[in-house]
């Protein structure tokens, strides 16, 4: 892998974690659409790890606050945070422990399989983002959304589905305000990128050296951009909603079929 692959694909997973467009479906594609090697798995795990660092370092104070009042005032509005997002982790990390390598194994070539999820689940977005009713914080926020949002989090497994489309989705449907909604999903991407990315890093610590340099440019780029998109997206939907992100999903998608049918002639 050269530099500028290791950048690209950095950036691509720092957008596609955090906006609602999938960056497992990205990391799919666009090495297909430019005749590139699959990347490692120690490469995939210094991208998540980036994306990780990302939104720890931007919402570290929120999770300074949610961790000791959870333990000290777990029914203040903070103090709940803690138990919604360790609810809401529990559906998406038994799946993947479970379902990982199947859906991997499914997905990994189904290139146009992938660009009719990216399609139909843009059609969700939008559909669900002109219709939602959003009057509920996340000072309002009960146990019973939490649940639900980590439900629907699992099937972010899929690539093209999106874990921050999906969750942002469902909180909207629920209620939620639409930044409300985008920053739960935000602070509930920690402990499972930190799981993913801790199993992961265990069962290929042993090639880290090998590829530190590809690693450290894939880690640094990805959590830079990550650290922007979340800025990004904070403020994009309070003036303009998701729907920007819906018509990205169908612009992909045609151009996934444009090259799927071009190569299959």
């Amino acid at each position: 892998m050269t530099a500028f692959q290791a950048i690209f694909l950095g950036i691509l997973q720092g957008l596609g974690e955090f906006l609602p467009i999938s960056s497992s479906a990205h990391l799919i594609i666009f090495p297909w659409l430019f005749g590139w090697k699959e990347h490692s798995l120690v490469f995939d795990v210094a991208l998540h790890l980036g994306t990780l660092l990302a939104v720890l370092v931007y919402f570290w104070k929120d999770y300074l606050d949610i961790l000791v009042q959870g333990i000290e005032k777990p029914k203040s509005e903070k103090g709940k945070l803690l138990w919604f997002i360790i609810v809401a982790t529990i559906p998406g990390a038994l799946f993947g422990y479970f379902f990982e390598n199947i859906v991997e194994e499914v997905f990994r070539k189904q290139y146009l399989l992938i660009a009719i999820v990216l399609a139909v689940f843009g059609f969700i977005l939008y559909y669900v983002d002109s219709i939602a009713k959003n009057k509920v914080g996340l000072s309002k926020m009960n146990m019973l959304q939490a649940a639900l949002i980590g439900v629907l989090q699992a099937f972010a497994l899929f690539p093209g589905i999106s874990r921050s489309g999906i969750t942002m989705t469902t909180g909207l449907l629920l209620g939620l305000k639409k930044e409300a909604a985008a920053k739960f999903s935000f602070l509930m991407s920690a402990p499972i990128i930190l799981g993913a990315g801790a199993v992961s890093l265990l069962k290929n610590i042993n090639h880290v050296a090998a590829e530190f340099s590809t690693f450290a440019i894939g880690f640094f780029t990805s959590a830079i951009v990550g650290f922007l998109a979340i800025h990004f997206l904070l403020g994009i939907v309070k003036k303009s909603g998701f729907k920007i992100f819906a018509y990205y999903r169908f612009f992909l998608a045609a151009v996934i079929l444009a090259f799927y049918l071009l190569r299959a002639v």
